[in-house]
């Protein structure tokens, strides 16, 4: 074979495999990234839900302290 071809063959399978090499590096850096992303929204959806959950207790109290209120009232009202 003439010498160019092989140069060129050489240098042709280099490209390649120093493309994939990068593709495949690029790609384990991506979904690594995703991952880590995916672990902080889990944890901020955790959260969220806490804080709801947090939100419906408070108004859940705050409803019966307006009730106990309510009562303590009416019993100075009937005192008087």
């Amino acid at each position: 074979m003439n010498e160019q071809i092989i140069i060129a063959l050489l240098s042709f399978t280099g490209t390649l495999i120093g493309s994939l090499a990068g593709i495949y590096a690029t790609s384990r850096l991506s979904n690594y990234r995703i991952e880590q992303l995916e672990k902080k929204v889990d944890k901020h959806n955790n959260l969220i839900e806490r804080v709801y959950l947090i939100e419906q207790h408070e108004a859940v109290i705050e409803n019966q302290i307006k009730t106990a209120n309510h009562r303590i009232s009416d019993l100075e009202n009937e005192h008087n």
